[in-house]
């Protein structure tokens, strides 16, 4: 384990001013090297520890995705079934004619959106991240209008369930289903599915099926007021911003968003992380089938959906909830608060970045981590 290597890396960045401090986790099979480095703000005397908290941001798909696949394997939906049986108020959607054009100038969809696409993120919505962002294209303005909070987790949707799928409901898709590759949107409308599906919050139904199993007993969409309290303060590409304020995450979320909304640990994570390496087996005990692991860790895009695809998959894969390395076979996500994992299925490796600094996602930072974390 490239332990030496790795904390000397990660600690130049902190004391060089790039980030207050991180933890990271590397695992090879039953051998796990933690480090904890720095502190949870600048100018700050609070060390980072093990058990401290991160918001995860995107690290959530992985986790609802796995959910949807139990439940489906429960019976509770089909992969293949249009969303419309649990979310009725989606049946009349449209698709823009173009992704620029008008709200009201749409045609039909060449077929329905199903459980698997919003899986995959080819449901025909999501994030526009070219720059065709600025000025906002109609679709995007009425979203924002609408406060569906397509974009980052916070500030959170000030909706329950119902009332974010009938305002989402009223927005046309962008593309037709199963033709593009979209990011978030999908995770946000499972959420909502499985919500429906099962009669309960998202947080209950992570807690049951997921957390609970797996003994991860840090993880949730709200926090007790002392963990919530020593949540790292969070630092954008230009400074310190609202994710600080650390009472946002005592109490459940209106709506828990699948897309980017739970906290959680390095450990928890690493439980999480470990189902998929060991292909749905905890301590001796099956929670998701092999077939259900073959899906969240396989490509399922074309080469065309891979190039059209934005910054966001670089040119990589996507499975249910995870990047796809097609030429390694490895596969994980990054949060955008600055959290990344990733399982290297042939070297039996997990590692794991946590701290609450976008900046070392697109720096020599996440280069650097996954250059010493990934080796045997």
């Amino acid at each position: 384990m490239p332990t030496e290597e790795l904390r000397a890396a990660m600690t130049a960045l902190v004391d060089q001013g790039e980030l207050p401090g991180l933890v990271t986790l590397v695992a090879r099979d039953d051998d796990v090297t933690v480090e904890e480095i720095g502190v949870t703000a600048f100018g700050g005397d609070v060390p980072m520890r093990r058990d401290t908290p991160f918001r995860i941001t995107s690290m959530t798909k992985p986790i609802v995705a796995a959910a949807a696949l139990m439940l489906a394997e429960d019976g509770l939906f089909d992969l293949e079934e249009p969303v419309q049986r649990l979310l009725p108020e989606l049946a009349g959607q449209r698709v823009l004619r173009a992704y620029d054009a008008e709200l009201d100038d749409t045609v039909p969809p060449h077929r329905p959106v199903t459980v698997d696409d919003l899986l995959t993120f080819r449901l025909g919505h999501g994030m526009i991240v070219e720059p065709e962002m600025e000025p906002p294209v109609p679709v995007v303005r009425r979203g924002q209008d609408l406060e569906l909070m397509f974009g980052p987790p916070e500030p959170r949707s000030p909706f329950g369930v119902d009332e974010w799928v009938r305002r989402f409901a009223s927005l046309p898709l962008i593309h037709q289903p199963g033709e593009k590759w979209m990011y978030n949107t999908g995770s946000l409308v499972l959420s909502a599915l499985i919500s429906r599906a099962t009669g309960k919050p998202l947080g209950a139904v992570l807690a049951e099926w997921v957390f609970e199993p797996l003994g991860m007993t840090h993880t949730g969409f709200a926090l007790p007021r002392d963990r919530a309290g020593r949540l790292p303060a969070q630092y954008g590409t230009e400074g310190e911003n609202a994710a600080t304020r650390p009472e946002h995450w005592i109490e459940e979320p209106p709506f828990p968003s699948g897309a980017g909304g739970l906290a959680s640990t390095v450990d928890d994570y690493l439980a999480f992380a470990r189902l998929l390496l060991n292909r749905g087996v905890h301590g001796g005990t099956r929670l998701l089938s092999e077939h259900a692991i073959e899906l969240m860790t396989s490509n399922h895009l074309t080469p065309e959906q891979i190039a059209g695809g934005s910054f966001l998959l670089n040119g990589n894969g996507y499975g249910m909830g995870l990047g796809i390395e097609r030429d390694t076979g490895r596969y994980g996500w990054s949060g955008g608060y600055g959290t990344d994992f990733f399982v290297d299925p042939e070297q039996r490796i997990v590692a794991i970045a946590m701290t609450q600094s976008t900046p070392f996602l697109f720096g020599r930072g996440m280069a650097e981590f996954v250059r010493f974390a990934d080796c045997p």
